[in-house]
């Protein structure tokens, strides 16, 4: 509550139960948010990271370390916490990829500010030092870049298999960047005179069974439905494919309805009407040429009767997006009235269209379209969380591969960027007025994150690993694309090593999470009414912990 003094009588300013938090100890309650999401995906990051196991009020368990996934399913209650949460979703629906990095950067960026802020410099001018060195990191990414292309299939390769490093399918993710990359090739088209690759082209079925190294690529769709009729054909060449959005059956009227029946002659009559209907439906479609029906609505027993009689492969219910895409690479139009199948254009082709059973269900292989834009991955796993993590890893992976073709650049991983930045940043401050100049040597070394999460992550001391890269990075005969490698637990330099991300990916991380900082240190006032006379500040508004209300055990 917010009381004034006015004439030596208070006056009530706020409803009764509001709390306001100001000045420092706003910001320290936002910093101290902000640094506890980042500390809890930190441990996941790189090829050595760990796996978080989280447990949803309904006892359902998920097993993942990728970053979005954990912070979409923490149950966070503070603003500060929530925002970093909404960052990491930003940098998986911008680029795909970085959504630990970039969430664990904006962490260590506040941390490095607290203790500015404790030294007593401004936060305005912490956030202009900030400003100052994102432009100058940015910047300073370019000097790293190497061109890629699907000509440069080693280099392509090293990036997408460099994504999937860090997954649990880490042990094929050679294997599956092939397909990716396969993929790729497949659904690219040109754009402006570039290489531009929809992933939304590249569909992704999961189908529990087998193993990892079971998945495969369709060059067309797998549609997850079967045959409606076990007199109808499972596999047709050379298909002409109709596409109908009209109920194959008797519809129901919209009114209430009585027919009065004086004899039995009369049932037979309106049964035999009934069937005439449906008759003249399959009638239409068999007229139109078409040997395979895909239908969004219901087909009655006797349309599938006659359709069988006539050879032709009939699936109902089909979801409106396989629909869509049917039509988009066979070539078909969706007809909302059978009237329309009296147009031959309407009816698309495949060269090929076969009922599979995949695990234990039947599934429908469109192969051979005309369009061929559209291509699907089938995605195995021997259990639900392997199968659920494969699609996540492989979904990063077509990101990786859209962002290194469309952007036609990568630059080197293992924390290379950071390092290479941080030296620029540290040159660059000692042109800027005293305070700035702290401002962006904070920035400086919050970038020494990464490597220092990595080295952290396998065992290794990350002061020495720190101090080795800036040594590499200063020898003229190593250079700036020297980073750690996890993997053989050493510094070495990531081209040999084959170790390549997206520009993209690091300049959305580097960016977001600067600019979150920003927005986070210039908040100096909290406040955080009942609203309605129920319910108040959030948990940890006022003394912070337990700030992050529903983390699981262990997360914190």
């Amino acid at each position: 509550m917010s009381i004034a003094n006015i004439g030596g009588q208070p006056v009530l300013i706020m409803r009764e139960g509001t709390e306001r938090t100001q000045g420092k100890n706003a910001q320290k309650n936002n910093i101290t948010a902000a640094k506890t999401v980042g500390e809890a995906v930190r441990s996941a990051l790189g090829p050595r990271g760990m796996d978080k196991m989280l447990v949803e009020s309904f006892g359902d368990v998920l097993i993942t370390n990728d970053g979005a996934t954990i912070l979409k399913s923490l149950d966070v209650q503070h603003p500060a916490a929530k925002f970093l949460v909404d960052l990491a979703k930003t940098q998986d629906d911008e680029v795909g990829d970085g959504t630990t990095t970039v969430v664990v950067m904006a962490g260590e960026l506040l941390s490095k500010s607290e203790g500015l802020i404790d030294l007593g410099v401004h936060p305005s001018m912490i956030v202009e030092g900030f400003r100052k060195a994102r432009e100058i990191a940015l910047n300073a990414l370019d000097e790293l870049a190497t061109e890629v292309s699907f000509d440069t299939h080693k280099l392509l390769l090293e990036t997408v298999a460099t994504s999937m490093g860090s997954k649990l399918v880490s042990g094929y993710k050679n294997e599956l960047a092939e397909l990716v990359i396969e993929a790729s090739k497949c659904v690219v088209e040109e754009k402006e005179g570039k290489p531009f690759i929809d992933i939304d082209n590249i569909k992704k079925v999961k189908k529990v069974g087998k193993g990892l190294d079971a998945t495969e690529l369709i060059k067309g769709l797998l549609i997850d439905k079967n045959v409606v009729h076990s007199g109808m054909p499972t596999s047709v060449k050379d298909a002409k494919i109709a596409l109908i959005n009209q109920a194959l059956e008797i519809q129901k009227t919209e009114f209430d309805a009585k027919i009065n029946i004086s004899s039995p002659e009369q049932i037979q009559e309106f049964l035999d009407q009934e069937q005439g209907m449906l008759k003249k439906m399959s009638q239409k479609i068999i007229d139109a040429g078409a040997n395979v029906v895909f239908a969004q609505k219901g087909i009655d027993d006797l349309v599938q009767h006659y359709l069988s009689k006539a050879g032709i492969m009939a699936v109902r219910r089909v979801k409106k997006s396989d629909m869509e895409a049917i039509s988009e690479s066979t070539g078909a139009r969706i007809c909302t009235r059978l009237d329309d199948l009296a147009n031959p254009d309407v009816l698309g082709t495949a060269g090929s269209i076969e009922m599979k059973k995949i695990a234990d269900d039947d599934m429908l292989y469109i192969e051979d379209v005309p369009f061929s834009k559209i291509v699907t991955m089938l995605i195995r796993g021997g259990t639900t969380n392997v199968m659920e993590e494969a699609e996540r890893a492989i979904h990063d992976a077509i990101c990786v591969a859209r962002n290194s073709i469309n952007d036609g650049i990568i630059i080197p991983g293992g924390g290379a960027p950071e390092i290479f930045i941080a030296i620029a940043l540290r040159k660059f401050a000692d042109s800027l007025p005293a305070k700035q100049r702290l401002a962006v040597r904070a920035f400086a070394n919050s970038l020494e994150i990464i490597p220092r999460t990595l080295a952290e992550n396998s065992g290794q001391d990350p002061i020495e690993i720190i101090g080795e890269l800036y040594n590499a990075h200063n020898d003229p005969s190593r250079g700036k694309t020297y980073g750690y490698d996890p993997v053989l637990e050493k510094v070495n330099d990531m081209t040999t090593t084959g170790t390549y991300e997206p520009i993209r990916v690091k300049r959305q991380a580097i960016d977001s999470a600067s600019e979150a900082a920003q927005m986070l240190l210039r908040i100096d006032d909290i406040i955080a009414s009942k609203g309605g006379g129920e319910g108040g500040m959030p948990p940890g508004m006022a003394g912070m912990p337990p700030g992050m209300g529903g983390m699981p055990p262990g997360m914190m």
